[in-house]
């Protein structure tokens, strides 16, 4: 049985956001299509993410061993923890025929209407992070973003061959688009048909592969996407480009682009949801006269606010409407002042008298 927290490095206890970093990072590091890649451990790691990350077949995996819920490969776990009725046998479900293949076994010829099919790799879907100031969430802005990718082969336009050479009878399927596989199981030995991995299931080979692409219609290049940000952009924000990522084998659908939007810290706001935070720094006297407070706001405008009679300065004063657009809605969040009082360094003997003077006439 496979180890799924193992292969992603993480504790059986790892939270929802811990698996999905851990499969980020290691994605990243194995993508077969990156130098030093490698394809059978990026297999390997996007199985336990399918698995780890789906709450039901977690759930199932962790009871049972597996996301289907049961494992009957050898004295694994069965149902209430003891031993499966198989085990010791080394039996694996996952290597019977599926129910066509058993019908074909024994009638042949397979179910009525069964046709040869094309089934050729949809291109991957892809995930890229874009950096971007408050101020352009703020705003909204266009992003164009460059990224190196599996394209479609300008020679043969994502083809992979020359329909104009036209095609040959498959030698290795005979141009049924399908081979037997005999596997021997607990029960005994069981013939399976399996689309052929030469021909795609065709029937046919190209008398002209391309060789660009060595007949899979695409090959390493670079994509450009353009990406709107649309002001109030949260952080983390995730935006799909249908069609932006890995092109797909011979003319199949090209994967989707996730643009996962990532907000810089700022040096002077802090952003709580829509609402902006930002500390001031008023004199006492200040304070203690009311003065008129002027704030910068992210947009660069000048506001101003005053500090009203008896107001406890230990709370934050809100100026409502100044923080960041609500997406998808109208309006705005707040900014909310939090003060920092200063106190003069040094102070003359008559405004020391004067400081008493207001503090015997509060005590009144």
């Amino acid at each position: 049985m496979k180890d799924y927290y193992k292969i992603l490095g993480v504790e059986k206890e790892a939270s929802e956001e811990d698996i999905k970093k851990a499969y980020r990072k290691l994605a990243h590091e194995y993508h077969p299509d990156k130098a030093g890649g490698n394809a059978n451990k990026f297999k390997e790691i996007s199985e336990a993410y399918e698995i780890l990350s789906d709450r039901e077949k977690r759930t199932k995996y962790d009871r049972f061993g597996t996301a289907e819920g049961f494992d009957f490969s050898g004295g694994a776990p069965f149902s209430g923890g003891g031993a499966g009725p198989f085990s010791g046998f080394g039996f694996d479900f996952s290597e019977m025929p599926d129910t066509e293949d058993i019908f074909e076994m024994f009638f042949g010829g397979g179910f009525p209407g069964r046709q040869k099919r094309r089934v050729y790799k949809r291109g991957s879907d892809l995930e890229y992070e874009i950096l971007i100031t408050l101020e352009e969430a703020f705003l909204g802005i266009v992003k164009k973003v460059e990224f190196p990718v599996l394209t479609k082969c300008e020679t043969c336009k994502g083809k992979g061959f020359d329909e104009k050479k036209g095609f040959v009878k498959c030698p290795v399927c005979g141009g049924r688009g399908e081979v037997k596989e005999t596997k021997r199981t607990f029960f005994g030995s069981f013939a399976q048909v399996k689309q052929c991995a030469n021909c795609f299931g065709t029937g046919e080979m190209p008398n002209a592969p391309c060789a660009k692409c060595k007949g899979s219609g695409r090959m390493s290049g670079k994509k450009m996407a353009e990406v709107e940000i649309l002001s109030g952009v949260a952080d983390g924000q995730v935006i799909k480009i249908k069609g932006g990522g890995e092109a797909g084998e011979r003319g199949t659908e090209d994967g989707d682009l996730y643009i996962r939007v990532k907000i810089n810290k700022h040096s002077v706001f802090e952003r709580r949801g829509d609402d902006l935070l930002i500390n001031k720094k008023i004199s006492a006297i200040d304070a203690i006269l009311g003065e008129e407070i002027k704030i910068k706001t992210i947009e660069g405008k000048e506001t101003k606010a005053n500090i009203p009679p008896g107001f406890n300065l230990k709370n934050p004063l809100t100026i409502f409407g100044e923080g960041m657009p609500r997406l998808g809605s109208f309006g705005r969040g707040n900014l909310v002042i939090n003060f920092e009082i200063e106190t003069p360094k040094k102070i003359s003997r008559n405004a020391k008298e004067l400081l008493e003077k207001l503090k015997r006439e509060m005590e009144e």
